[in-house]
């Protein structure tokens, strides 16, 4: 499933990463959220997917929203 889907933004806190997915599908951009921390640590990153042909509008829609 996820061959044709790229990382887009990875953060450090869930809360980034659910930031940013609500604003990708506010856009109707589909994404996942990999979850890679470690569960007893909590380090390491959570990563956003969305699928290839989308990549490039929601890395726009990213930057615009971290410079609000």
């Amino acid at each position: 499933m996820f061959d044709k889907w790229v990382l887009i933004y990875s953060a450090a806190q869930l809360y980034e990463a659910e930031m940013v997915r609500s604003r990708l599908a506010d856009n109707d951009i589909e994404c996942v959220i990999m979850n890679k921390q470690d569960s007893v640590y909590m380090f390491g990153d959570i990563e956003v997917y969305v699928p290839t042909n989308e990549a490039f509008r929601a890395k726009q829609l990213i930057l615009d929203f971290n410079g609000e």
